[in-house]
């Protein structure tokens, strides 16, 4: 028998998976953004809304790196997690 009921366990990992899910979507958003806008001048998603609002152009960069952040957040609570 598990020490962890299946409810908690089934949280805990629906939890990452919306971290990893951010993350990746924050990664595309960013890095994407900085691509198109450097290649086609125009922007889109989230990036695109920071530069309307006269953000600077690094921005779209620190989008898509803290979807890096929130990528290995989410690697790293995967895999040390502890199985019993």
């Amino acid at each position: 028998m598990s020490a962890q009921p299946n409810a908690t366990r089934s949280k805990k990992s629906s939890a990452g998976g919306l971290l990893a899910l951010f993350g990746f979507i924050l990664v595309v958003q960013g890095f994407g953004s900085a691509i198109t806008e450097s290649g086609w001048d125009t922007g889109f998603g989230v990036s695109a809304l920071l530069r309307e609002a006269n953000a600077p152009a690094w921005t779209d960069l620190v989008v898509g790196a803290l979807g890096c952040v929130l990528l290995a957040v989410a690697a790293r609570r995967r895999f040390t997690r502890q199985t019993p």
